[in-house]
């Protein structure tokens, strides 16, 4: 069984690969028919990662790990190999399953471009990457895939590379990412150098000699990878523009997966982190998930809101992790990935009907993607209209639905976190119960304005019609997974948890990379992992959370409500003016703030992009006025004159006086002499004895 799970995880990540290559080669002769190869290969990579997941989740067999020497000396050895446990085989399940449902619905969706074949194996090309991290089983395997997964976003971010905006929001993916990239790093070095491995599952153990501080700087260090990945402040100012892409795009790499993969980075190095380290992430968490969710309030484009609500929901993640609950961080990633991924489509499903309707109406003006030009379109898009408000009640934490769950799982993490410790970190619960509740508003904003109330242009609204059937099947499957009972089975309890995925996760048998069996009490089963330090008790923590379950819930009920009703009053039932809820804000500063994204981007420009730009500009003229034009070109100017004068002297004196004049003194002497050849012999003989006697007379007088 072993070898069998081995190779299909091979298939799994090299499948991709193979499409990408492929489409590559023959794809433009395919043409818009290119689409089937790239379906029928990810396709399979589901098909398998299904049977992974059933052996792993269902059948419980135990996980499995392979390694093979990449860099072996006298002095190091640094190995590459997969390592397959619950967490891999679910994220391998969520990751292609959105893949392959991205892929269905992108051969409606981006119909008719002109870069039909070359999208489609950029696709392979992240997924390909994305499963070479899930499956990773060490720091420097996982490092080569999140770099590659780097370059496949950039791709696909700059795939309408035409758009200036589009362009420049892919080099500022990467370059932003790049930063977070060189702390992750710098952190696997530090690692490196103490434990002599890279190891995920050996580091744990080797890291016990470490002073505590460097431990922590290593982990904060690599965590700063996660920082940019996944969004997250200071680093989270790219992935509103990385909105430029296809909206597919959007759904598959900006809300389900690529910036999940610092989330799954950090669930990965949790053993290591310090006690310290996880507290600056639950506060990096926290300040994400609030800031964020305040940014989305103002928002009018529909892509830009749900890139907001995956920045914040992100930080609920990172934010579950730091505080200890483990699981809870875990499960809202896979169930953010069901209904964002949802949210996402759905609102390519809206983009795609307005993009129709206004191209039919020959409106190149008017924005597809402003909700403010929406209005009205439940009843011309009923699918995508109820699969979004499914996502919708999922988000936003509605009981029966998915989000409810695993946000009310952090939720109580965050409470348990403050009774522990108390001080300072009544600040997590209330960025968590407060994100929560504007997350609710926003989000029940954005579905009133899209759907509800009368139509905003009359024209744009008689040509909207409901999406084909290859663009809305996937979102009625993601809608089905935005259910609660899809991760609570078999037991179907809507206020409770337990199910197949929390006992999943909870396993008593844990495997090395060497094969041999961690050290875990089975009358503990609740323990995820083995944690370095042997104070920091996980078993203790899950039951803090556990106490705090009931008094979270109905504390995440209560702020839904609120923000549902809020919502609902300004936006569906008109009861609040909103013109007057605005001009308050922006008397107290918090509209602006929010508008204009804590200002962030601003001091980054000031701060940053202007003097960074401005010392580039003064070496430019330090290089080009001074050094090229003045020092350099002199040098080239004293040369040309130099080789001037070289060359007047060369000809005017040498060639034409000297050599020249050597040939035209010989040439005079020649013309003189040549009278006296005669031919006559006696001449001749007569002038050789005149010659001897005038010799002979010079000697006598010598």
């Amino acid at each position: 069984m072993d070898n069998n799970l081995i190779i299909l995880s091979l298939f799994i990540l090299f499948l991709p690969l193979l499409s990408f290559i492929s489409l590559l080669i023959v794809g433009k002769r395919l043409g818009e028919k290119s689409h089937f190869i790239a379906l029928s290969i990810i396709g399979l990579t589901f098909i398998f990662s299904a049977y992974i997941f059933y052996n792993i989740i269902i059948k419980h067999y135990h996980p499995v790990s392979v390694s093979i020497d990449w860099i072996s000396s006298t002095s190091i050895n640094i190995p590459l190999g997969i390592y397959i446990d619950g967490v891999t085989s679910i994220m391998l399940c969520v990751v292609s399953l959105i893949s392959s449902l991205v892929h269905l619905y992108s051969t409606e969706y981006m119909k008719g471009d002109k870069r039909y074949t070359r999208y489609f194996a950029f696709l392979g090309l992240f997924t390909f990457s994305m499963n070479g991290i899930i499956l990773a089983d060490s720091l420097i395997m996982m490092y080569l895939f999140w770099e590659l997964v780097g370059l496949s976003s950039f791709l696909l971010i700059g795939f309408w590379f035409e758009k200036d905006s589009a362009a420049n929001a892919s080099k500022k993916a990467f370059l932003t990412n790049r930063v977070g990239d060189i702390g992750m790093f710098i952190g696997m070095m530090i690692i490196f150098y103490h434990t002599k491995t890279f190891q995920l599952h050996a580091i744990p153990g080797l890291v016990s000699d470490m002073s505590s501080e460097i431990l922590t700087c290593a982990g904060l260090l690599i965590f700063m990878g996660a920082v940019g990945k996944s969004a997250q402040f200071p680093l989270h100012i790219w992935l509103p523009d990385a909105m430029e892409g296809p909206t597919p795009v959007s759904a598959l790499i900006h809300a389900a997966t690529m910036v999940a993969a610092g989330v799954y980075m950090t669930i990965r190095i949790f053993a290591f982190l310090t006690v310290d380290a996880l507290a600056v992430i639950s506060v990096i968490g926290a300040i994400t998930a609030m800031m964020a969710a305040i940014i989305a309030i103002t928002r009018n484009d529909i892509k830009a809101v749900l890139a907001y609500s995956t920045i914040s929901q992100l930080g609920y993640m990172i934010m579950g992790l730091g505080v200890g609950a483990y699981v809870a961080g875990f499960f809202h990633l896979v169930t953010h990935a069901m209904f964002k991924a949802c949210l996402f489509l759905c609102s390519g499903s809206v983009i795609h009907a307005m993009h129709h309707s206004l191209h039919k109406l020959d409106d190149h003006d008017t924005n597809p993607q402003d909700m403010n030009n929406m209005g009205g379109l439940m009843y011309k898009m009923p699918i995508t209209f109820a699969c979004m408000l499914i996502a919708t009640f999922a988000i936003a934490g509605v009981p029966l639905f998915s989000g409810f769950l695993s946000k009310d799982a952090i939720l109580a993490g965050t409470l348990a976190y403050y009774h522990a410790h108390h001080g300072w970190t009544i600040i997590i619960p209330l960025a968590g119960f407060g994100a929560a509740l504007i997350t609710a508003f926003y989000m029940f904003r954005l579905i009133f304005l899209t759907f509800a109330g009368n139509p905003k242009n009359e024209k744009i609204h008689s040509n909207v019609h409901e999406s084909p059937k290859a663009m809305t099947t996937p979102l009625i499957i993601l809608s089905i997974l935005s259910f609660a009972f899809i991760f609570t089975l078999p037991n179907i309890n809507p206020l409770s948890d337990n199910g197949w995925f929390e006992h999943s996760l909870h396993e008593t048998k844990l495997v090395d990379t060497h094969h041999h069996n961690l050290n875990i009490n089975s009358e503990h089963p609740r323990l995820v992992i083995q944690h370095f330090d042997k104070n920091y008790n996980l078993n203790e923590v899950e039951h803090h959370i556990h106490d705090q379950h009931d008094q979270a819930m109905f504390l995440s009920l209560l702020v839904a409500f609120i923000g549902i009703l809020l919502s609902s009053l300004f936006y569906f039932f008109n009861k609040f003016s909103i013109e007057k809820a605005t001009y308050f804000m922006k008397k107290v500063g918090l509209f602006n703030l929010s508008r204009r994204k804590f200002y962030i981007d601003s001091i980054y420009n000031n701060i940053i992009y202007k003097p960074f730009l401005w010392f580039c500009s003064l070496a430019s003229r330090l290089d080009w006025n001074i050094y090229d034009q003045t020092f350099i070109d002199s040098i080239g100017r004293r040369t040309l004159d130099l080789s001037d004068r070289s060359v007047k002297a060369d000809y005017d004196w040498l060639d034409q006086k000297i050599v020249d004049g050597s040939a035209r003194l010989v040439e005079y002497f020649n013309n003189k002499l040549k009278h006296t050849q005669s031919g006559i012999i006696q001449n001749y003989l007569m002038a050789g004895i005149l010659g001897i006697v005038i010799i002979a007379l010079l000697f006598q007088q010598i």
